[in-house]
């Protein structure tokens, strides 16, 4: 069993220093950018649902 914890090992630094293409510093930035846009659309239309079921909700049920 030892030897076969070592081989995966062995075999998952091989795969991730030879065989994986890692992106470019340009191809990170990019999608680093298409993250953290696509992060803040969806933080201000959860907001605005946020809001507006909260309006609804004061409507419903009013302050006492």
């Amino acid at each position: 069993m030892f030897k076969k914890v070592i081989a995966y090992c062995k075999d998952s630094y091989d795969e991730l220093s030879h065989r994986t293409t890692w992106p470019t510093r340009q191809e990170l930035t990019h999608s680093a950018i298409v993250v953290l846009t696509a992060s803040i659309i969806i933080a201000l239309v959860v907001f605005l649902m946020d809001t507006v079921f909260e309006s609804l909700m004061q409507l419903i049920y009013p302050q006492i």
